[in-house]
């Protein structure tokens, strides 16, 4: 590949380290492709009040898609430009499809407001258990389920994520777009054809770059459509099977700066 125009990167498990921060080799990677003038994008299944803080390491304003896809957040202006929501019909109408497809799960739902922090954004029923640690509100079900969300998120601590995510492909077909970006009984469902390929899609389209023109950098099965969709895919050493079969090239692990020793190349 040519120098890219645009560099987009995945969060957890590629520019973090398993230490949950970026390592000052790939901050000042990063700080070079910035001060060229080629835009880097964070495309993350995090939502955008996770985002911030990676974004302010590495020094990025720009553009950041989060929550695989399901928004487009504007980091410099704290501001979501748009959401693509599943709405509290399509959201109880896939509830049920899910205690069919997975008995004894437990739902929790992300919503965005205008801005990072807005609203009560992450809402669980009680028997939701946290994937990662973090707080959230507890409530009903029907709470749960009762006001628009950008991803429903489904946890079911006996199954692994791919068990559970063909599971719920089995039962929901295409009707709504499933994944993962942990293997710890956790899948991420957002409205259909909602991917991180079709965020990044509207970044470039924004900046005025062909997908022919961007690298991508990422770690697990919600990175695959984006890893496709770029001129060129490249997955961490450490990532998951279904993604490493899909790359353009494997560079090295998160914790040994595996996205800057690509970009040096370049930057």
């Amino acid at each position: 590949m040519e120098k890219p125009a645009l560099v987009a990167s995945d969060v957890d498990g590629t520019i973090l380290g398993t230490n949950e921060q970026v390592s000052e080799h790939t901050i000042g990677v990063v700080g070079r492709v910035l001060t060229d003038g080629t835009p880097f994008v964070l495309v993350s299944g995090r939502p955008p009040r996770w985002i911030p803080r990676i974004a302010n390491a590495v020094g990025a304003t720009g553009y950041a898609v989060c929550a695989n896809g399901a928004a487009l957040y504007d980091v410099g202006e704290d501001r979501v430009i748009w959401q693509r929501g599943i709405s509290p019909v399509r959201l109880n109408d896939l509830a049920h499809a899910l205690d069919t497809a997975l008995p004894g799960c437990a739902v929790a739902a992300e919503r965005v407001g205008e801005r990072a922090a807005d609203v009560e954004t992450f809402i669980a029923e009680e028997r939701y258990r946290h994937a990662w640690p973090d707080s959230h509100d507890v409530a009903s079900r029907a709470e749960v389920l009762g006001h628009a969300a950008i991803k429903l998120l489904v946890r079911h601590t006996g199954m692994t994520s791919g068990e559970m995510a063909t599971a719920a492909t089995a039962v929901l077909g295409d009707e709504f777009a499933i994944t993962y970006s942990t293997d710890s009984g956790l899948i991420e469902v957002s409205e259909k054809d909602v991917t991180k390929a079709t965020g990044l899609a509207d970044v470039a389209q924004r900046l005025g770059v062909d997908a022919g023109n961007v690298i991508a950098f990422g770690d697990m099965p919600n990175d695959i459509p984006m890893l496709r969709w770029v001129g060129h895919g490249v997955a961490m050493a450490n990532a998951h099977r279904e993604l490493l079969a899909v790359a353009d090239e494997v560079t090295a692990t998160n914790d040994q700066d595996g996205v800057a020793q690509v970009l040096e190349r370049w930057f």
